[in-house]
This record gives C-alpha cells, sequence and structure tokens, in this order.
C-alpha cells in the first residue's frame, strides 16, 4: 500500500494509519509498514500505542516480520508460502530476521511444512544460520533446509550421554531430515552411541565500569596557541549522553571514553559500538535493558577459535562465534563488552563539596 509507506518530500497520512491500526483495518503486513511510517514520522512507540493499542513489542514485532515478508516475496517464495503468511504468522517471521533472504524464503517454506511455533523456528532459524557459516554441507546431509536443520539436532544429540536426551535429539533430527542420506546418518545414533564432546564457546569478555577513575572526561581539543576567539568559538558544544559519556560534534563524527585498558591500547584500529545483550550470542541475561559498549580492533581479522568476531549479516554488524574456519569475512575480533557503571545517586557526584554534620 503506497499509504503505508513515507515518501521522502511527501507528508504522511498519520490520521488515516493511526485510524488502520486501530481498526486493524488490513493483513498484519500493512499494519507493520503503517507502524513503520508512524515512527519515521516522529511518533514513538509509546505514543502509538496510546492512539492504537498497539503495544510497543508488538509493533517491533509486525514491523520487522513485514520486512521479513517482503524479502521472501522477493526470494520467490512459493505462492502457498506468501499466501500463508500474509494473513498471518508475524511471529514467525520475526524469528527468521537472523537469516539472508534465501534462507528466510527457506525456513518459512519448512515452518509451513512442518506446523512450527515461533519457539521451534527460532531454534531453526539458529540452526540455519549456522549451517551456512560451513564451506560445503558434511558428509550425508544435503544443502536443503530440513537437512541443515537435523544436522544441528544430530551434531547435539552426539554429544549427549544421557540416553533420554539423545533420543529426543534424534527424534527432532529424524523430524527434520528431508534426504535419505541424512536420515541415515541420524539413524546410525541409534546403534552407535559413542559421545562426541564439543568445544564449549568461549566467555564473553565483559567487563562492568566500577571506579570514577575509569570514567575519563572529553573534551575538545581547541588547537595550539596562539589561537584567535573565532577558532576558540568554533568548538562546538558537547553534552555527554547515558550511559557511556559518548559525545557528538556536526558531522558524523562521535566520541565515547573508554579506560585505558591493555587490550584497548594494543589494538590497531579500535572502534566501538552501542548494543543490548539480546543482539550477543552466549548470553546469560538477555532480556537484560541495560545498554552494553563493544569495543573492536578492525585489524584483527585472523581467525581464532577463542574470541568473538564481528561480520556482515544481511548487510548489517553483528557479533559471532564461530567455532571452526569460516569463508566467512570477518571485519574485526571483539576486544571488550563494557557494562556502565551502576550509579546509585548520580546526584551526589555532581555537589562540589560534601560535609559531615
Amino acid at each position: 500500500m503506497a499509504s503505508s509507506e513515507p515518501v521522502t518530500n511527501s507528508p504522511v497520512d498519520i490520521d488515516k494509519l493511526v485510524t488502520q491500526l486501530r481498526h486493524k483495518e488490513g493483513s498484519w503486513v500493512e499494519w507493520g509498514k503503517a507502524c513503520q511510517a508512524l515512527q519515521k514520522a516522529g511518533l514513538k512507540p509509546q505514543e502509538i500505542f496510546e492512539q492504537t493499542g498497539f503495544e510497543p513489542p508488538q509493533q517491533n514485532q509486525v514491523m520487522v516480520g513485514a520486512q521479513v515478508y517482503d524479502s521472501i516475496v522477493a526470494a520467490e517464495a512459493s505462492t502457498m508460502v506468501q499466501s500463508h503468511f500474509a494473513q498471518r504468522g508475524s511471529d514467525i517471521l520475526y524469528e527468521l530476521r537472523i537469516l539472508t533472504q534465501r534462507d528466510r524464503a527457506r525456513a518459512a517454506e519448512l515452518a509451513l511444512q512442518q506446523g512450527l511455533d515461533a519457539d521451534t523456528i527460532k531454534d531453526a532459524a539458529k540452526a540455519l544460520k549456522e549451517y551456512a557459516y560451513l564451506k560445503e554441507p558434511p558428509p550425508g546431509f544435503s544443502d536443503s533446509a530440513g537437512d541443515a536443520v537435523a544436522y544441528t539436532y544430530w551434531k547435539l544429540a552426539r554429544q549427549q550421554s544421557d540416553l533420554a536426551a539423545r533420543s529426543r535429539l534424534i527424534a527432532q533430527a529424524l523430524r527434520f531430515a528431508s534426504s535419505d542420506s541424512a536420515r541415515q546418518q541420524v539413524e546410525s545414533l541409534l546403534t552407535d552411541l559413542t559421545v562426541v564432546k564439543s568445544r564449549p564457546a568461549p566467555t564473553l569478555p565483559t567487563y562492568r565500569i566500577e571506579t570514577d577513575a575509569e570514567l575519563p572526561l572529553i573534551i575538545p581539543l581547541v588547537g595550539q596557541l596562539p589561537l584567535s576567539v573565532k577558532d576558540l568559538k568554533a568548538v562546538p558544544v558537547i553534552v555527554p549522553e547515558d550511559p557511556f559519556g559518548a559525545v557528538k560534534a556536526d558531522g558524523p563524527a562521535a566520541w565515547v571514553p573508554i579506560p585505558g585498558w591493555q587490550v584497548v591500547l594494543q589494538a590497531a584500529d579500535p572502534v566501538a559500538m552501542l548494543a543490548k545483550p539480546a543482539q550477543l550470542p552466549n548470553v546469560q541475561n538477555p532480556d537484560n535493558p541495560e545498554t552494553v559498549l563493544l569495543v573492536c580492533d578492525r585489524a584483527q581479522r585472523d581467525w581464532d577459535a577463542d574470541s568473538y568476531f564481528i561480520t556482515e549479516q544481511g548487510g548489517t554488524v553483528t557479533v559471532e562465534w564461530l567455532p571452526e574456519p569460516s569463508d566467512r569475512p570477518l571485519l574485526g575480533r571483539l576486544l571488550v563488552v563494557m557494562r556502565p557503571k551502576r550509579i546509585l545517586d548520580e546526584n551526589y557526584t555532581r555537589e562540589l563539596m560534601q560535609f559531615d554534620d
């Protein structure tokens, strides 16, 4: 729908979009595009919720799901798949956001064939993503989406010593295996009880700022004397932004204070990015709402099984652990995941002096 997409130099009909969402007119795909148009027009998720009844998490789900739906259409998914997900399944498509366009279409087809729920397709999407890292399909497994998911369950079953858990994983692998050779590989585990231990994922290099000495102050450098008043006034006012004291100036440049840890000082080309725990792999508490700062060295692009790397996924930057060498280009190594300092009384630190009575 043309009215659902904001067009440059053309005003968005906010009232029309709000009415559409309030009365749930059209498909969920159109709702997602309407939410996105309203947010691009300047409305905050909470404002949209108050006017339409669409809660912020639901807005995010249908917006992302609508983008995934457009991508499976572009990938020429079957008519049956397109027709099905045009009417329902925003929660299913939302879980496919981590995949490439081709794998999104294949995963959507698999979800429809198998009648998968959101939790199961989330695991299947992760399996497809990891399968794509392999240079070629493992022996016995094909390039099909079903075999890709089956391979993950087969691999997990081989690592499981508990017979009941091993049996459940084998059953899942057999459920998804689409080729005869993959089924044979999985069925071989019924008689071969050898346990193959997996390499555990390394611990994320996470630190929390604990002392004020680790919070350096960033100020603009005007230049070297002698300086004119004009030069002095040309320096923009900077206001640190929570939670890490990042500062911005005119243009794309911005700075953030980083403690002088050796791992950072030794970096040849360090860069920083903000992220949420849910955007990182192997996080124990992905629902933690605090923002973390990722410090990466773009110069370190040699694979190492004990490190995390930043890579490209669908045109966006993501953090990955690659347990085995891959053809996937590495953009840099993750050095530090920095958590903000806990401040119990922020106003206390702003007082010039504190006296005891």
